[in-house]
């Protein structure tokens, strides 16, 4: 279940518009192939395997692979540390830079940086060594917000579906602008979602400023 204060929630639907933006940009770049979801490329090392097409079904397990890698990093960050989720911004911000400095010479390498950095994204919410919520995907997200409305239908809690729906907005919103600005500017987009995940370092600071500061 979601608990957030309003802040906190600004703070994920703001990482989930990022995720968006970065899976357009990377499944324009790419030819189909996705940066934040892993299940579609999970889909697609399946079909290319099963179709005989190797190249295409490396890739698809490339990206995989370094999405867990870019998790497994992220979660060797202490935990209790206050600093925490600034540190894991950072660093997703450097890794989406070399995402947009090797672009326009290494698709594949671009990839693997955006792929590693969607994968420490994730860690942005890990509590107690498990992740409270995925902010790169939805599929978990959308069922429990089917399981919210139909117990509002059965007399339930109102309005608990609703982190769900603006997380999925706030992705739905990110691709939307991942694509017209991929349109634009190419692999130079990762630019931008590196910039906004900087200032994002900056707002989790702050956040937990105000946590520590409310605890005393």
């Amino acid at each position: 279940m979601i608990r957030l204060g309003r802040e906190a929630l600004v703070l994920a639907a703001l990482l989930a518009l990022t995720a968006g933006f970065v899976d357009a940009v990377g499944f324009l770049q790419l030819g189909g192939f996705f940066l934040s979801f892993m299940s579609g490329n999970t889909t697609r090392l399946g079909v290319a395997l099963g179709s005989g097409l190797w190249v295409s079904a490396g890739f698809a397990a490339l990206l995989i692979g370094l999405f867990v890698v870019g998790v497994v990093v992220a979660s060797l960050i202490p935990e209790p540390a206050p600093w925490r989720r600034s540190a894991l911004l950072v660093g997703v911000a450097a890794l989406l830079g070399l995402a947009a400095v090797f672009s326009d010479q290494s698709s594949w390498l671009a990839a693997g940086f955006a792929a590693a950095a969607m994968g420490a994204l994730n860690i942005v919410f890990e509590r107690d060594g498990d992740i409270a919520f995925g902010v790169t995907y939805m599929t978990g997200g959308l069922a429990r917000m089917g399981i919210r409305i139909a117990s509002m239908i059965k007399g339930g809690p109102r309005w608990a579906f609703v982190p769900y729906l603006l997380l999925w907005l706030a992705m739905a919103c990110g691709a939307i602008l991942g694509c017209i600005t991929q349109a634009l500017l190419a692999g130079a987009a990762f630019w931008i979602a590196a910039g906004v995940c900087t200032g994002l370092a900056g707002l989790a600071g702050l956040l937990s400023s105000r946590d520590r500061a409310a605890q005393r």
